[in-house]
């Protein structure tokens, strides 16, 4: 089902389906998410089957504030921490240290979690109300291109996503720019290469 509008009602719908082990989309900065609960395994493998996604890739968690990271992190140098801060709220994600809680439906393969600190109103205000992140990937199936709208999303997904959240993002952007943070090595540039 689509929302149509950015409003209370509709960010409630998203959190309860989220509560619910469900599978959201949302604008983010670039392109449309797929979203979901990173601590309800259920819904982790429902959304990396419904993208058709390896789960060896790991996936992006997104928070509102810096403090909603803290449970999925392993102590960061302040120096570290510092570099990261430094280009929140915004479109930089990082691969950092990652707790051995964490599930590996999150992390894949590696030892590490991709993190960001969302800009985009819509993405922020669904971390605030579900008071923790949730997982933010391109809402497209492997292969296929990143949605740029709600209904982008509906038809390539065939209308299997939980709740979809309408909104603008900035069709002039790409997905967003992964940076390991203990190497500042860029995995993913701006550009999505």
């Amino acid at each position: 089902m689509i929302h149509e509008s950015f409003s209370a009602s509709t960010i409630a719908q998203a959190i309860r389906a989220l509560k619910q082990g469900g599978v959201i989309a949302y604008p983010t900065e670039a392109v449309f998410g797929l979203g979901c609960d990173p601590d309800n395994e259920q819904a982790l493998q429902a959304l990396l089957d419904l993208k058709q996604r390896p789960a060896d890739k790991g996936l992006i968690i997104i928070a509102s504030e810096v403090k909603q990271l803290a449970p999925y992190l392993e102590a960061i140098p302040d120096d570290l921490w510092q570099k990261a801060i430094s280009t929140w709220p915004g479109p930089v994600s990082w691969l950092m240290p990652v707790k051995s809680s964490v599930s590996n439906l999150l992390t894949g393969a590696h030892n590490t979690i991709a993190v960001r600190v969302t800009a985009h109103p819509v993405a922020k205000a669904l971390c605030e109300q579900f008071a923790k992140p949730i997982v933010s990937t391109s809402a497209n199936k492997t292969n296929h291109p990143p949605a740029l709208s709600a209904i982008d999303v509906y038809e390539q997904f065939e209308g299997n996503v939980d709740c979809i959240v309408d909104g603008e993002v900035n069709t002039n952007s790409q997905p967003s720019e992964i940076r390991d943070l203990l190497s500042d090595k860029v995995i993913r540039g701006i550009n999505g290469k």
